[in-house]
């Protein structure tokens, strides 16, 4: 018997070790495949060319496709109906959140098809203010006929001062036989009430001491315990589905080895801007093609914070090692969702996706504030990228082939551009510029086939946000990646921030810079050479090319879609 244990921990270690020789299998045969650039098919004088690494990249393209619809085809398929005997915890996390949106989320709450009594809704406001406390009015208003609990804290579960513990027993003094004067020297006697409230109410919203998202989240769960079955998260600016917890737990009671599940997360204000719309397409692609594939091979990367599901008794075992996460010897805030995951994923549990289960959530409008939500993401995969690395071996070998395809691509992109501008030709430039959108257009008629909407076919569009904005912003993001905030600020702000711009207006500099030195090499030769001749024509109907699709694609977008949504809808219904 004592060599079973044994025997585990050494298939464990060759797993490992496995998993390990395979990721650089992958990473060798990419890297090969980029720097050889082996042509498979050129034209006469090399003018069009497709190599080995174009092939590579279009079959993960179709290979993801693939199993993304065969995904979606087992969600469809699933029959089995929810239990309805699972407690669950339904935490909100808030910040200086609009009141238009924060109302629609309680409201949607209110709506959910899932029994009362199973239900505990935990609101946690970031932020003990006066300029905050909007937030607590409106969720005693929306819950008023659920006797809500409402507590202003004037700290949090890190931040309380024991050298106060003096003023902290006078204060349980007046608070009477349940502030247990006695029995708090040491310990914050505002947290024993915190906690008795979310224990006996079912209904309760915390103000408390500016921390950060993962503080907000992290005094619901622990003042949650272990009283509940499930643990689901929520931001203060979704509104979900009424059947969005329903068929989350549908999910996990399917199997004891699904530790989490996260559902179909779309844009609340996808009307708003073009910023907002082009964010709603690539919610779609990201979950319905990328996680859907994932969750073919049980290894969801992230589950989104504004709708997902957890098994709490999982959770509760790495809550405190999910709060102390550190990076670099700093405290990550930032990520909080991912990070969850990954721990998740580090246990050995699977993580799913459905698109059955639905809700909406506002994203950003304008151009900076996008921006600096991407720059937050974006240090986050990749800081959890390195922690994902470690738990490769626990799972299906798809998750290490798609974190090396996936972690590389932006680094090959970008030394692609950049050997380009500055040692290509003008045809160079102009054939990759096409080849950019040809694949936009490509996995756009396959969304389009997909969801069943022509809309999709706008996703080609995304490619030009890409290259200009979120490509530089990777970069500034890992070299920023110890700095923590909220990122995004709060939707009754004004962003401030315009540093991220910096690493866009370097880009441009150094893409321009190449475009010039390129023209004026250009410029320097012959013409008329049979070669030059055959590229210059190249060169025209290219240009007529790429002009008219950019063209077609503006034109359909303000004369079709801006016509449509020029009036700002006033209320969304979601249909499973």
């Amino acid at each position: 018997m004592e060599f079973k244990p044994l025997l585990k921990k050494l298939g464990s270690i060759v797993r490992a070790i496995l998993t390990f020789l395979f990721a650089l299998l992958v990473l060798g045969v990419m890297v090969w495949a980029y720097v050889k650039g082996f042509q498979l098919v050129t034209s006469m004088y090399g003018i069009i060319s497709f190599g080995f690494y174009g092939l590579l990249l279009s079959l993960h393209v179709l290979v993801q496709s693939f199993f993304a619809f065969i995904e979606h085809r087992r969600m469809k398929a699933r029959t089995d109906p929810c239990t309805f005997t699972k407690t669950i915890g339904f935490t909100i996390s808030a910040y200086q959140e609009d009141p238009v949106y924060l109302r629609e989320c309680l409201n949607s709450i209110r709506a959910l098809k899932y029994p009362p009594e199973l239900l505990r809704i935990i609101m946690v406001i970031d932020g003990n203010s006066d300029d905050d406390r909007y937030m607590m009015d409106m969720f005693r208003e929306v819950f008023a006929d659920q006797d809500p609990g409402c507590y202003v804290w004037r700290n949090n579960y890190h931040t309380w001062d024991p050298t106060q513990a003096l003023q902290d027993v006078e204060m349980a003094a007046e608070m009477g036989p349940g502030g247990d004067a006695d029995y708090i020297i040491g310990e914050d006697p505002q947290r024993k009430e915190v906690e008795r409230l979310i224990q006996s109410k079912r209904c309760v919203c915390i103000m408390q001491k500016w921390g950060g998202k993962r503080e907000v989240m992290y005094t619901a769960f622990k003042a949650l315990g272990p009283a509940v079955d499930y643990i689901q998260v929520c931001d203060s600016d979704t509104k979900l589905d009424p059947l969005a917890t329903v068929e989350l737990c549908k999910v996990l009671e399917s199997n004891p080895k699904y530790g989490a599940v996260g559902g179909d997360v779309m844009i609340l204000n996808l009307k708003e801007s073009y910023i907002s719309f082009m964010s709603s397409l690539r919610y779609w692609m990201a979950f319905n093609i990328e996680r859907a594939c994932q969750s073919f091979f049980n290894c969801v990367s992230c589950i989104s914070g504004p709708l997902g599901l957890y098994r709490n008794d999982l959770l509760q075992q790495f809550l405190e090692s999910w709060y102390n996460q550190k990076f670099l010897g700093t405290h990550c805030t930032f990520g909080d969702d991912r990070h969850l995951t990954n721990r998740m994923l580090s246990m050995g549990y699977a993580t799913k996706y459905t698109a059955r289960s639905k809700c909406y959530t506002e994203t950003p409008a304008q151009f900076l504030r996008w921006l600096n939500q991407q720059t937050r993401w974006t240090k986050s995969y990749f800081r959890e990228w390195l922690y994902n690395a470690m738990w490769w071996h626990k799972h299906h070998l798809w998750m290490t082939y798609e974190s090396i395809v996936s972690g590389i691509f932006p680094f090959f992109v970008t030394a692609t551009i950049i050997q380009l501008f500055w040692t290509g030709t003008l045809w160079d430039l102009l054939w990759i510029l096409c080849c950019i959108q040809l694949i936009g257009l490509v996995k756009a008629a396959y969304a389009c086939i997909l969801r069943r909407d022509m809309v999709m076919v706008f996703m080609s569009l995304y490619s030009a946000l890409y290259m200009t904005s979120l490509l530089p912003a990777k970069y500034f993001a890992i070299l920023t990646m110890n700095k923590s905030s909220w990122g995004t600020s709060g939707r009754r702000k004004i962003v401030g921030n315009y540093i991220p711009l910096l690493p866009l207006s370097v880009w441009a500099a150094i893409l321009l810079g190449g475009l010039g030195y390129t023209i004026y090499k250009e410029s320097q030769l012959d013409w008329s050479t049979p070669a030059k001749i055959m590229e210059t024509e190249f060169l025209v109907f290219g240009c007529m090319a790429y002009v008219c699709y950019w063209l077609i694609m503006m034109f359909l977008y303000w004369a079709w879609f801006r016509r449509l949504c020029r009036k700002r809808a006033q209320s969304y219904k979601v249909s499973v």
